[in-house]
């Protein structure tokens, strides 16, 4: 294996940090929706959105996952940083690797994420699309 250095962790230490900045947009963007959907479906509950509901409560179950993994991920880099720092190179080995596989579950739990964002979408499409079906009088 070669030198594992200072320099090594700190590559992934910036990666993280600009993932969890998605991370933390993307939590910032269901609250919203949250409370969008919360007073629309008070106000006229449809199937549509209970469907909504349920898929962004599995959405924000993930997102605060992929968060933990990621900070956990972050925090384990640090500590790499100072093992090395310190001089303890094997334990520093060890430790960024367990960073690394945080982050590989981080980034997994994301793609599942998205995923199910597209699902909501279709929601919505199929909603749009069952209210502007053209009628018999409308195609002649």
């Amino acid at each position: 294996m070669e030198e594992f250095n200072l320099i090594t962790p700190t590559f992934l230490f910036s990666a993280i940090s600009l993932l969890m900045l998605a991370y933390t947009n993307r939590f910032l963007s269901y609250s919203q929706l949250v409370r969008t959907l919360k007073d629309q479906h008070m106000s006229n509950p449809t199937s549509v959105t209970e469907k909504q509901i349920h898929n962004l409560r599995r959405r924000l179950y993930l997102t605060r996952s992929m968060q933990m993994l990621g900070i956990s991920s972050l925090f384990l880099c640090v500590v790499s940083m100072f093992l090395l720092y310190v001089g303890m190179q094997d334990p520093a080995v060890w430790v960024f690797a367990v960073a690394l596989l945080l982050l590989i579950a981080s980034l997994g739990i994301s793609v599942r994420e998205i995923q199910i964002s597209v699902k909501a979408l279709e929601f919505h499409l199929s909603d749009m699309e069952e209210y502007h079906k053209p009628t018999l009088k409308d195609r002649l």
